[in-house]
């Protein structure tokens, strides 16, 4: 299977089979590592303890010994020198018949090698043929420290597995410690099966417990599939999913949950916002209408209208037409902040802003008197937006304020507040002055889309501020607007 198509098969798998076949792979990673650090470990243990057997006899000294290189292997072997730490002295005639050595668990030989390759061994058991090892190891060519010899495998010449260590003993005589490897080979082979039997159990283990673990696991992400699924499908945002814990997944759970509650709240405010806007814009459509008619009217049939009151209609129609675009100037205004939609961020000098409202206060009361006290604040908002929550205070008080009336704009320490004369706010309607398209009894002659107050709530929350409207003593409105700043230059 190629990397593209592993990688497709994997895409293919659900999420309950990634998860399985993931942990599977991962115990079994585990298990076969383990499996293969356990019998190398036991293989060196096994081979260190034959190897400590070889090497643990006591060298003879050929160089005092008299007569060819046969008659003094003659000698080695017929005295026998297979002599260990700890065990019992074995004399003369012991060596062609001793068999095993100590502790070796195995069949135990010993040969004695000449360098022109003569040999003899002490017993009958484990002979092998004689090597240029051994002979080089005689003659000397094979350095090694005192005490240390030349090991190797080898099989004997009954074909059995066998390791020779090999030690110079003097006058160009070779000592080699033959032991037999069938004990260490039987019992790797079994350790192989045991291990080898091990992993594929540990292996199906490790797959049905992936299976079940996953099945676990993802039990929660299939309930909020199908949940997902019926939004898609329905469109049902009431659904909720239970939370009962603090995991990723109940987080998920939870977060799902905020969010189908945001979607059906922006859903009634759509549904809302259109019915109080269908219900704002029918009367003066109407209005609209009835005068257009009227006009066509007159228009067809020739008829002339009564003196002045064409010049009437058509300044009416300019007016409702002036309340169809600030209504609608409104409702997009206010749709922003409810959809969530990202406005652009900046520092804004909110005393400039206020200068700038006052000017335009100042063109639409040209009879009123203005008291201003503004310093130094910056805040950090959508200009836009502050430009018109600024404007619409003070245009309600400009509004409302009786000819020749005073409007005190104020602005200290990121306070905004607009102080009118006009004949105040009933404390029964101070509960719904910051509601979409609510206008009091007092207010409903008077121009207006009833959306200005809360275009000015919704861009106070946006700012992490705060909008309060209460009577003024003496009469009239108090207007406060707190932003959040410093009065530091920009």
């Amino acid at each position: 299977m190629t990397h593209r198509h592993a990688r497709g098969f994997f895409r293919g798998l659900s999420l309950r089979g990634r998860f399985a076949l993931l942990s599977a792979v991962a115990v079994s990673v585990a298990i076969i590592v383990a499996a293969l650090a356990s019998y190398f470990l036991v293989s060196d243990q096994l081979n260190n303890q034959l190897n400590q057997t070889l090497t643990r006899l006591r060298e003879p000294n050929a160089h005092n010994l008299t007569g060819t290189t046969a008659e003094k292997l003659a000698q080695l072997c017929s005295v026998g020198f297979m002599r260990f730490p700890g065990s019992a002295d074995q004399g003369p005639g012991s060596g062609p018949d001793s068999g095993p050595g100590p502790g070796s668990g195995a069949p135990f030989n010993q040969e004695f090698v000449s360098a022109d390759g003569q040999h003899c061994a002490t017993n009958s058991q484990l002979q092998v043929a004689v090597s240029d090892t051994q002979k080089a190891v005689a003659a000397g060519m094979v350095e090694a420290l005192p005490g240390q010899g030349v090991s190797y495998d080898t099989y004997s010449t009954t074909g059995e597995h066998v390791r020779v260590y090999t030690i110079y003993v003097g006058d160009n005589i070779a000592l080699s410690s033959i032991g037999s490897l069938s004990v260490v080979d039987s019992s790797l082979s079994k350790l192989t099966l045991w291990l080898a039997a091990a992993a594929v159990g540990g292996v199906a283990l490790a797959t049905i417990a992936g299976l079940i673990v996953a099945r676990s696991a993802v039990k929660p992400v299939r309930r909020l599939t199908r949940a997902v699924e019926h939004v898609a499908k329905t469109e049902d945002l009431s659904i909720k999913l239970p939370v009962e814990g603090r995991d990723e997944i109940n987080r998920l759970s939870a977060a799902f949950n905020k969010m189908t509650k945001a979607l059906a709240t922006s859903r009634v405010r759509q549904h809302q916002l259109i019915a109080d806007a269908g219900h704002e814009l029918r009367t003066p459509l109407t209005s609209l209408r009835t005068n257009v008619d009227l006009l066509l009217r007159s228009e067809r049939t020739g008829r002339e209208l009564p003196p002045g009151r064409r010049e009437t209609m058509l300044a009416s129609v300019d007016q409702q037409l002036h309340e169809l675009s600030g209504l609608v100037t409104d409702l997009l205004e206010l749709s922003r902040g409810q959809e969530g939609s990202a406005r652009r961020t900046m520092r804004v000098a909110l005393h400039e802003s206020v200068g700038r409202a006052i000017e335009r206060a100042r063109l639409r009361g040209p009879g009123l008197y203005f008291d201003i006290e503004v310093e130094p604040w910056y805040v950090q908002g959508d200009p836009t937006a502050l430009d018109r929550a600024v404007v619409n205070l003070l245009d309600n008080a400009v509004k409302f304020s009786p000819a020749g009336g005073t409007v005190m704009v104020r602005l200290k320490g990121g306070e905004y507040v607009v102080v009118d004369q006009g004949p105040g706010i009933d404390p029964s309607d101070l509960p719904h002055v910051f509601e979409r398209f609510w206008r009091s009894d007092s207010a409903r002659s008077l121009p207006g889309s009833g959306l200005g107050l809360a275009i000015v709530s919704q861009v106070a929350e946006e700012s992490g501020g705060k909008v309060s409207l209460q009577p003024a003593p003496g009469g009239g409105t108090v207007a406060r607007l707190w932003l959040p700043g410093d009065p530091g230059a920009a």
